[in-house]
Parts: C-alpha cells; sequence; structure tokens
C-alpha cells in the first residue's frame, strides 16, 4: 500500500491522462455502436446486454498487465421521460420485454476505465423507425435536442476558471484571473434562459460532479434548478476532472421517482463486515468486477446466474456498503434529454475526456433562435487555448448564426 501512495495519480502525470483518454476513445467508440442499435422495436435489455459485451471486448484489448480495468458504467438506455440510467434485468419478464418506440428520445450512458481512471459519456438520439432511414427531427423534438445542446455547450464553457484563457498584456490576464467564478445560482440562470428560447426546462438538480481515481462522486458538486434542499459545493479548476451533466425537458423539469426496481448500485467508501457468507462473497465480487464504479444487477445475475446475490446485494445496500440508484423520471412524463461529458481541466483549458458525439445542426429544425446577447458571446468563447490546429473550438459558430446558416460545424 505504501509504494501506491508515492504513485501520482494527478493530472500532473502524464500516465494519468493518457488512461483517461485511453478509456475515453472505448466509450465514445462503443457509444457509437450502441445508438446504431437503437431502432425502434428492439429491446433495451438486448441493447445494454451488446453495450456491456462491446466496453469488455474493448477494454480487454488494452493495457492488458493492468488488472484494475473495465467498466466506469454499464450500458444503460432510458425510455422518453426517464431521467436516470435505465438498465433492466433479464430475469424479470416485463422489463426484459420494453422495446424501443419510434420517435422517443433515448438516453444512452455507459463507460470504460483504465487503472480506476474512468470516462462516462450520455447521448441523446431520437429512436429511429426500423428499417428506415433517419429524418430531419423537427418539432417538439428539435426544440428538446437543441436547447440540450446549446446549454451543455454553453455550461461546458462556464466550467473554465476566469481568466483562463485570457489573452494580451500581464496585467490585462491577471484582471481577467480576478474575476470571480461564476455562482451556481448564476450558472442555472443563465442555462434558464437557453431553456425558455426552445420552451423546455432544466431537469430539477441535474449534477455535475468532481471526479477521482476510482470516484465518480467526489468532493465538489454543480447543482442546476437544485431540488429543496439540495444545493452544489465548489468551483471548478485546473487539474481537475469532471463529468458534466445536462438535463432538459419539454415538461416542467419537475421530478418523481418511479416505481420500478433499482437496478443501478455501486460500492460505496463505507467499510462494514457482512454478517452472512452469501453477502460477503456477492460484495468480493462486486469488489473485483467494478470496484466503486456503478453496475447492474443484470451484470451479476449474468455472472454466475446464482440468485442468492440478491440476499447479498439487500445486506449490502441496508449496511451502506452499497448505494442504490433509484428510477428517476420526469414528474408530469415528459420528454427528457440528457448529455454527459467527462474532461479535464488544464492550463490550456477544456480537454475532453469523452463525450457525446456533437449534434448535427443540419438535421434538427426548429423556428426558435437564441438571440439573448450575453449567451451567445458565452457560446463564441473557445474551450481552450487555439494551438495552431484546425480542430480548435474556436471554429464554432454561435446558436444563432448556425440556425440562421443551418449548417454545423466541427467542435
Amino acid at each position: 500500500m505504501s509504494d501506491e501512495k508515492e504513485i501520482d495519480y494527478s493530472l500532473a502525470n502524464p500516465d494519468t491522462l493518457t488512461k483517461y483518454k485511453v478509456a475515453a476513445t472505448i466509450s465514445e467508440k462503443v457509444l457509437a455502436a450502441v445508438s446504431k442499435l437503437c431502432v425502434a422495436g428492439e429491446k433495451i435489455v438486448t441493447i445494454c446486454q451488446k453495450g456491456d459485451k462491446l466496453i469488455e471486448e474493448e477494454v480487454a484489448k488494452v493495457y492488458r498487465t493492468t488488472k484494475l480495468k473495465g467498466f466506469s458504467h454499464p450500458t444503460t438506455v432510458s425510455p422518453s421521460s426517464y431521467v436516470t440510467p435505465y438498465t433492466p434485468l433479464s430475469s424479470d419478464t416485463a422489463e426484459a420485454n420494453i422495446e424501443l418506440q419510434p420517435g422517443e428520445p433515448v438516453k444512452i450512458q455507459l463507460g470504460a476505465q483504465i487503472d480506476g481512471f474512468g470516462s462516462i459519456v450520455c447521448d441523446t438520439i431520437i429512436v429511429p423507425p426500423k428499417d428506415q432511414a433517419e429524418d430531419a427531427v423537427t418539432g417538439r423534438s428539435a426544440d428538446l435536442l437543441l436547447a440540450t445542446y446549446y446549454a451543455n455547450e454553453l455550461l461546458l464553457r462556464l466550467m473554465i476558471p476566469p481568466g483562463l484563457l485570457a489573452g494580451g498584456s500581464d496585467e490585462e490576464k491577471a484582471k481577467a484571473a480576478a474575476v470571480k467564478a461564476p455562482t451556481q445560482t448564476k450558472i442555472t440562470s443563465l442555462l434558464d434562459k437557453v431553456a425558455k428560447t426552445y420552451e423546455c426546462n432544466l431537469v430539477e438538480s441535474t449534477t455535475s460532479w468532481l471526479f477521482d481515481r476510482n470516484e465518480i462522486e467526489g468532493k465538489k458538486k454543480i447543482v442546476l434548478a437544485p431540488a429543496e434542499g439540495t444545493k452544489g459545493e465548489g468551483t471548478p479548476e485546473v487539474g481537475e476532472v469532471w463529468g458534466v451533466e445536462m438535463g432538459m425537458s419539454l415538461g416542467t423539469g419537475k421530478v418523481k421517482t418511479i416505481d420500478q426496481r433499482a437496478t443501478l448500485l455501486r460500492r460505496t467508501s463505507n467499510t462494514y463486515i457482512l454478517k452472512s457468507q452469501t453477502a460477503r462473497k456477492t460484495l468480493s465480487t462486486i469488489q473485483s468486477k467494478f470496484g466503486h464504479f456503478p453496475f447492474s444487477l443484470r451484470q451479476l445475475e449474468e455472472e454466475g446466474g446464482d440468485t442468492k446475490y440478491k440476499v447479498g446485494v439487500y445486506e449490502g445496500v441496508r449496511q451502506g456498503v452499497l448505494r442504490q440508484y433509484e428510477l428517476v423520471g420526469d414528474k408530469d412524463g415528459a420528454p427528457v434529454a440528457r448529455l454527459l461529458t467527462t474532461l479535464a481541466i488544464t492550463k490550456n483549458g477544456i480537454t475532453k475526456l469523452g463525450a457525446p458525439p456533437a449534434l448535427d445542426l443540419s438535421k434538427v429544425q426548429s423556428d426558435k433562435k437564441i438571440t439573448d446577447e450575453e449567451i451567445l458571446q458565452i457560446l463564441e468563447q473557445p474551450l481552450s487555448k487555439n494551438k495552431g490546429k484546425s480542430k480548435n473550438k474556436k471554429k464554432k459558430k454561435p446558436a444563432k448564426k448556425a440556425d440562421d446558416e443551418n449548417e454545423s460545424d466541427d467542435e
């Protein structure tokens, strides 16, 4: 253990960033593959199984001598009004038969980790009809996707510490750096303007977390549209990795607990010696295969086919060594969209360590446009310093121009 403490796991160690990037490559590759599987009539449980298999196959190809690698998040596919990740059980006939419906927005979330450095991504797609070419997205579905996309782009820019990308003289840079970071209330206020432009609402208590090695819910968090009694804590700083989440609803944005079994869990940092041998065996399996990252009960079910694991999970949750994520959905049953980006904040700005693909704005058509000058000004800002590469974020068109010209540029 003493040797492990001597290893620098911060972003100052180039190996750390490399491992995050390898995990990100896997996460993005599998996300793209799973997105293609999401067509009308396909069963959600089948899609989740295929996604998990792809993650395992891709992880096996890299860092062959590293034992600590695998999932940072199982494949989950959440139907229209579901807010949180959904991963049904094969053994539950009703859940196992749930199929995707044409035209519904589904949220795909998954992730890989290398040596405890996890990259989690989430994208929202509109389910296409089976055996038909994808049409342009219009109407309220388009409003939902555009609101989510632009609010996410805005939030990513608000994650950049003040003055980090400032140019000019030393005095001008110092002045820019002295500006206070926006409060979480201010962040919600700005994002709410984007939501209202498209007649949408932020999903209540959408939370972005500080990531660390073997940890996806760190000491800092940003809570958008917080519910009563909840609040964020801390501001983003250089040298940190964050999981940045955006949630948008065509309803009020208020949420409720869905009356279905919680199937997504993770190991907590609490230590407690479970009493039964079955529970201890289950916890040992969870620890060796998933560490402190989320996992699906379905994965345990398929691991050995032993139904006794349920007893172990129940005892683990009761004693606080396992946390279960309750299923949450839109209170009004309205369609919801979500995005999740894993990113690093470096001295050069934002480095994406796993992100959903950029929205093809030419295929999403709405009669609504962002006109607020403060919002447009922030959206025009780059995510990182220009290093002379053509891929630089400066080429992104602001919302108003993109809508006017009906075209999309690369990130």
